[in-house]
């Protein structure tokens, strides 16, 4: 065999392994699992900017690329689920915040207080920063209604400071990306990058955190 020969089968192997690798992290980034990070402050205290999340792409089920349409249903979203989804005003920009209520509930809120189906709820993650009452916004005073089959209800735990469901409406089932499970990384990213500060910036004890 020639060198000529042998440089180009070698060639060969690391463009194959090297195809078969792109195509495998395409493969589990689309089906398995993605990352995705928190750059706003809407789901404080449970999750924090500058917080890494793995999102499980499959626990709703394997949708086709795209398109949105599950093509093998396993579950829907179940109320309290951390969700990443197409923000239904600009799906080109993915958000994340808690589901509230599913398809068949009815929610209202009155003075702060989340209510489904006529019944107040227990809403431990819920986070106020203030008490005062907005008697004529979203933010704190709902009419009820209904959820739509295929829609899910959404709000950040940072209550007085995220931009959900109260003001845009509901989440469509087909844009949901998946659901948040584990926070693999975390830091202050108000630590300049090049900083001697950025490792001491690293906040340890949130790593492997659960995300309830």
């Amino acid at each position: 065999m020639s060198k000529k020969h042998t440089k180009k089968s070698v060639f060969r192997e690391y463009a194959e392994a090297f195809a078969i690798a792109i195509l495998l992290a395409l493969f589990i980034r689309t089906f398995v699992v993605q990352a995705f990070k928190i750059p706003s402050g809407s789901m404080l205290p449970t999750l924090q900017i500058g917080d890494h999340l793995l999102v499980s792409k499959f626990i709703y089920g394997i949708k086709i690329p795209f398109s949105g349409t599950t093509l093998i249903p396993i579950k829907s979203p179940d109320r309290q689920d951390v969700i990443v989804f197409k923000y239904p005003k600009d799906r080109s920009v993915d958000y994340i915040k808690r589901v509230i209520a599913i398809p068949g509930d009815t929610l209202a809120i009155r003075n702060k207080k989340v209510y489904i189906n006529n019944t107040p709820i227990e809403d431990p993650r819920a986070h106020y920063t203030s008490s005062a009452i907005m008697s004529g916004s979203p933010r704190d005073n709902l009419f009820p209604i209904e959820i739509p089959d295929g829609k899910v209800f959404v709000m950040g735990d940072n209550r007085d400071n995220s931009h959900d469901s109260r003001f845009w409406g509901f989440v469509d089932q087909k844009d949901i990306l998946g659901k948040a499970f584990i926070i693999y990384w975390s830091w202050d990213i108000q630590t300049p990058l090049l900083s001697f500060d950025r490792l001491s910036s690293v906040r340890w004890s949130r790593l492997g955190d659960i995300i309830h």
